[in-house]
């Protein structure tokens, strides 16, 4: 009798049917909350990221003014998945997407699934210009921060050993273009880098001489904010220093200057991009016509159309909840996004409903500088140090892991102390060849 239901629980086992396959396709706010979402669900995940690690972006303007080193705005994905026994990561490029055998192409290999998470995210936008990328690189990656952070302090470095009065104005002028929060949370980190922390290590030249001029082709900054809060932050960008130009347009980004639609030209040796973002090549992979700004245009059920198993969110998504509202593409829904597509996966293999995705606002934050921020919570809104006290808590928060809310709780602690930045190595310069 027992060697018998030992013999059927064998049939059984062999007869078992396989568990869904659930591929996450990027590892950022969107598929890394999917993929925690599953973590007790009886499917197999598969994650696939061309990094090894989760990367906080909203904070990569520290790291590219030497607030924060790398390590404490990212995690390895591994690290945070290694306890969830369901799940496999991948480190490897996505090519392309087999909608027809449901399979996810990538440099090494093809990925079968049965339920398919998109969450690219989003890349630069240059408008038509991509030859501007060169000379104005943005801010969406570790590479990009880092590679900012030396062009930044390098230009404070070759100021100190030149000797010419005009290569010395422009190798001290910064222009940051586009004034939405990274563009304004760059330009007050630059301006309180330079009239704070650099201010006594050189002797040839004065770093609060250092210009800084943020540029918007729109009537204001903070475009998203109530105009209110815009101009707040517009004087709290002017107090620390920083030029604003609102209304005239980049026309051209060259090695050593911007020129503007008006005909002004500005003499600069960095230039930072924060204009504009595009969605990854993900439109082109699912085979449908790309929306605005490169994303692939999805209803509330944040499902391609005619693929009820293909799942959008995130920056590559632009998405229209129940409400009939825009979903933004911050870094809270797309992780409520994330949350969704998961919930909705498995109410699909349950064979339950499930209702149309609707995004709760929480709220729109940027900080400008030391006790400079805004923040809108619709009825509410908060200026100055209370603003920028609960900027400072949200974005702790959010980072993965204790480890690293703590040593950046501690580093913020010290530089308002100090006013000093820990992270300002400059690394992977030939000075001969630059």
């Amino acid at each position: 009798m027992d060697q018998l239901s030992r013999t059927e629980q064998t049939i059984r086992i062999g007869l078992r049917p396989a568990r869904p396959r659930v591929v996450i396709v990027g590892a950022g706010f969107a598929g890394l909350n999917a993929a925690l979402s599953l973590r007790r669900a009886d499917v197999d995940v598969t994650i696939i990221d061309r990094h090894n690690y989760h990367l906080f972006q909203p904070l990569l303007y520290q790291v590219a003014t030497a607030g924060l080193s790398p390590n404490q705005i990212a995690t390895p994905i591994r690290q945070i998945l290694s306890r969830q026994k369901n799940t496999t990561v991948l480190m490897d490029k996505v090519t392309d997407i087999d909608l027809d055998n449901q399979q996810v192409v990538t440099l090494e290999t093809r990925v079968p699934y049965d339920f398919l998470v998109v969450a690219t995210g989003a890349r630069h936008a240059y408008f038509g210009h991509d030859e501007w990328a060169e000379h104005a690189p943005g801010l969406k990656k570790i590479e990009e921060a880092t590679e900012m952070r030396k062009r930044i302090l390098f230009a404070f470095e070759r100021a100190e050993v030149s000797r010419d009065a005009a290569s010395r104005l422009g190798l001290l002028t910064f222009v940051v273009v586009g004034a939405g929060p990274t563009g304004v949370e760059m330009a007050g980190a630059i301006s309180e880098l330079a009239r704070k922390t650099l201010i006594r290590d050189f002797r040839n030249i004065d770093p609060a001489d250092a210009r800084i001029i943020l540029v918007e082709a729109g009537p204001r900054v903070l475009p998203t904010f109530p105009e209110k809060l815009s101009a707040s932050a517009e004087r709290q960008l002017q107090r620390l220093g920083v030029e604003v130009v609102t209304g005239d347009a980049v026309a051209m980004c060259g090695p050593n200057e911007v020129r503007l639609a008006s005909g002004r030209i500005i003499d600069t040796a960095t230039i930072i991009w924060g204009a504009g973002v595009m969605a990854s090549p993900a439109a082109r992979w699912l085979k449908v016509k790309a929306a605005a700004n490169g994303r692939v245009a999805i209803g509330s059920d944040l499902k391609l159309p005619g693929h009820g198993n293909v799942y959008v969110v995130g920056d590559t998504a632009a998405v229209t909840d129940v409400s009939g509202r825009l979903v933004p593409g911050v870094a809270p829904a797309a992780k409520q996004m994330g949350r969704y597509a998961a919930r909705s996966i498995l109410s699909s293999i349950e064979g339950r409903g499930m209702v149309p995705f609707g995004y709760r606002d929480y709220g729109n934050l940027a900080t400008i500088g030391r006790k400079a921020a805004v923040a809108d919570f619709g009825r509410i809104s908060m200026t100055g140090l209370p603003a920028w006290l609960v900027w400072g808590l949200v974005h702790v928060g959010f980072l993965i892991g204790f480890r690293n809310r703590a040593t950046v709780m501690l580093d913020w602690t010290w530089s308002y102390i100090t006013f000093g930045r820990g992270a300002r190595l400059i690394t992977g310069i030939d000075i001969a060849k630059e």
